[in-house]
């Protein structure tokens, strides 16, 4: 079974505005299995439903005529944003969701799916009522302890610049008060322009790092914009070199499935890069 998590505090300060903070348990257990279906021609592998508000939430991939993966993703049903923790005392909760037990080789390990009732620091930026969607790249979240002796020096280990998507940077100040305990470092897109007092949070996709390289991609959404059930479609940034082989995504999109009655959360044009 998928654990559900509801986290205490947050409690994690940080020294600039443009860093994301939140929580995980990186000790809750995943869930297995699958079932397909089919979708504009490609094969779409779904992974086991989590209970979500009055709804659920599942991961799923597509795949080609090769077997190879062009699309991870999110579905989130309508339901699911009802009901949700909310009020004084709500806390955040946390899913750890799978990737479909049959799917391919994404270059993706998990999806961690977050819902912040009151938001999470800095509160100037993100303190709406909003959803982080985890996709790791491994299963690093273990590592990440800031009592381990060597939490500081490795927290200070950034990539090197050429695997940097192209306008991300990381937030100002000591590497080690800026990573997420369990979680990483979250590197934002310039372009997003968030600035204190003129940034209007309704999504952004960010970028987590630990020790040295890249772990995470991260949309970030507000309850009240998935509720005007948007469709956007935007490039992913790519960096000029690659960390390791693997497929990467080269869009990014949010929409709303009629059909289904499911939010879709994706990242599509899955590509394979070489390590260099």
């Amino acid at each position: 079974m998928h654990a559900v998590r509801t986290a205490a505090a947050l409690g994690i300060s940080l020294v600039t505005a443009l860093a994301v903070v939140g929580c995980s348990d990186a000790s809750t257990p995943r869930a297995q299995g699958s079932e397909n279906a089919h979708h504009h021609g490609a094969d779409v592998l779904i992974g086991p439903e989590t209970a979500l508000g009055q709804g659920s939430a599942k991961t799923y991939v597509t795949v080609d005529d090769s077997g190879n993966p062009n699309e991870i993703g999110i579905r989130i049903s309508e339901s699911a944003l009802e009901g949700l923790p909310d009020g004084p005392e709500a806390t955040t909760t946390m899913l750890m969701m799978d990737l479909p037990a049959s799917a391919p080789e994404t270059g993706f390990d998990h999806v961690m799916l977050d819902w912040n009732p009151h938001g999470h620091d800095p509160e100037i930026l993100f303190g709406e009522p909003h959803f982080d969607m985890h996709f790791y790249m491994t299963d690093v979240e273990h590592d990440i302890d800031p009592t381990a002796p060597d939490f500081a020096e490795r927290a200070a280990k950034l990539p090197e610049s050429r695997y940097v998507p192209q306008g991300y940077v990381a937030p100002p100040g000591p590497a080690a008060e800026n990573t997420v305990p369990f979680m990483g470092m979250h590197w934002t897109d310039v372009a997003d322009g968030a600035i204190p007092g003129s940034f209007d949070f309704t999504e952004v996709l960010l970028n987590g790092s630990w020790d040295g390289e890249f772990t995470f991609i991260e949309p970030m959404m507000t309850r009240e914009w998935m509720l005007t059930k948007p469709a956007i479609r935007e490039e992913v940034r790519q960096p000029v070199s690659y960390q390791r082989t693997g497929y990467y995504p080269t869009t990014y999109s949010v929409s709303f499935d009629d059909q289904s009655g499911d939010y879709v959360i994706a990242l599509s044009g899955l590509t394979m890069r070489e390590a260099s």
